[in-house]
């Protein structure tokens, strides 16, 4: 595992002050356009879902898109994304978390998700946990199961974890990278 978080910190690039003063941005970017890079992240996430017995890998809108379709693709499961309110056509559940200033809110296609279903949440980038958070709430309120959480990156300073931990339930939370 060393070597392969080697490989995925040398293609993640460090931007400073984006998008605002005083934050350093965790650009992906490289990674993606880096297909060993790419293909031993995917791999690395597909053998998460394949041991937490998932049936199904949910993407948190936007990187979670990029991340968790090849995923699922790979682990021969179905993919469903979570979007942003809005976004997607049809019957919709949808859960409001709060954020930093104010509130948001996420949707999914409500025949995407069964009792039954066993679902991984896969995204880019652990911070504070709202979104997962939220993402947790609908697949249960889905009559679903949450196999797990796995992300490329956890950024440990801003305390996701803690905030996921009781919310998850027992299911694993799985950083590949902790920065």
């Amino acid at each position: 595992m060393t070597d392969i978080r080697e490989l995925l910190l040398s293609r993640i690039r460090d931007v400073a002050d984006y998008p605002e003063p005083g934050v350093m941005f965790k650009d992906i970017t490289p990674l993606l356009a880096d297909p060993a890079a790419f293909t031993a992240l995917t791999d690395a996430l597909a053998e998460i879902a394949e041991r937490t017995g998932a049936t199904k890998v949910i993407g948190l809108e936007a990187r979670g898109f990029i991340l968790g379709a090849p995923v699922a693709v790979r682990a021969g499961l179905g993919f469903i994304p979570v979007r942003k309110a809005g976004k997607l056509p049809g019957a919709t559940l949808a859960q409001a978390y709060d954020l930093e200033y104010g509130s948001a809110e996420i949707e999914v296609h409500a025949e995407d998700l069964t009792t039954g279903d066993r679902v991984l949440i896969v995204d880019d980038v652990l911070a504070t946990g709202g979104t997962a958070e939220a993402s947790v709430q609908l697949i249960r309120r889905a009559g679903a199961e949450v196999a797990g959480l796995a992300v490329l990156m956890e950024l440990g300073f801003l305390s996701g974890r803690a905030r996921l931990e009781p919310t998850l339930n027992g299911a694993p939370l799985e950083a590949l990278l902790t920065v």
